[in-house]
């Protein structure tokens, strides 16, 4: 598997990257991890407009959705266009919430995308064997774990500390996990993790190497992140970029 960082930044576009979304390719095949705003221009820059042949969006905030409403104009009105319809997995709200999104009154999207609603589970996209489950955030949100060839990457979408994140984790060759919030300070509960729970994370499930994202660069230290993840994690670490790629 080859893992491409489109954009990293939590909760909002940084001054350095766009909101969340990962693409993933065996095979030929790409499938797009979540679709957060302004991916969609490194989506052209690092893999080309029609790239996807499917989208998993994680969950329905708008810092991991809102380039999938964009991305209609592309698949309708291209003047080669319209595009097939792309397959889409997500919690079962994302039609309406995409069609809103769009923004206009009485519209679909459900010509540009063929909806499949989450639910805890394992089931094939593609070439890959894609297993989620809820993790603890306040919407319903889902971790993803994608196998392939005998190689694990997991993807903690947007969770506090669970169970669920340490079973799909488990003994991943990559795990892509937040680190939205700093160690040290009071963190609302049941939201996301700090570094130092990210690299607990990582010790518990046993994973080969860490690549922390979603960190908010405008309310805390990168440097900071990295060493209290160190202080618990003491395999391979760092913070993804955009444009970075991984041979998982």
């Amino acid at each position: 598997m080859r893992l491409t960082v489109l954009g990293c930044a939590g909760s909002f576009p940084g001054p350095e990257s766009p909101c969340s979304a990962y693409l993933v390719e065996a095979d030929g095949f790409r499938l797009l991890l979540d679709f957060g705003p302004g991916s969609l221009s490194n989506l052209q820059r690092y893999a080309g407009l029609h790239a996807p042949d499917a989208i998993l969006l994680t969950h329905l905030h708008c810092d991991h959705i809102l380039d999938a409403a964009s991305y209609v104009v592309v698949r309708r009105y291209a003047p080669d266009g319209p595009y097939p319809s792309l397959p889409v997995y997500a919690p079962s709200g994302a039609p309406d919430r995409l069609a809103t999104a769009y923004g206009q009154e009485g519209s679909t999207v459900e010509d540009v995308y063929r909806f499949y609603a989450l639910e805890p589970g394992s089931f094939p996209i593609g070439p890959f064997a894609v297993t989620v489950d809820r993790v603890n955030h306040p919407v319903e949100t889902y971790g993803v774990r994608l196998e392939h060839d005998g190689r694990v990457l997991c993807y903690s979408s947007d969770t506090a500390p669970c169970d669920a994140l340490l079973r799909l984790a488990q003994d991943a060759d990559a795990f892509l996990c937040e680190a939205s919030y700093l160690d040290g300070v009071d963190n609302p509960p049941d939201l996301h993790l700090t570094g130092r729970e990210a690299g607990e994370a990582a010790t518990k499930a046993g994973v080969g190497r860490l690549l922390l994202t979603h960190l908010v660069a405008a309310w805390g230290s990168e440097a900071h992140t990295v060493e209290s993840a160190g202080a618990t994690y003491d395999g391979p670490l760092e913070v993804v970029r955009p444009g970075a790629s991984y041979e998982i």
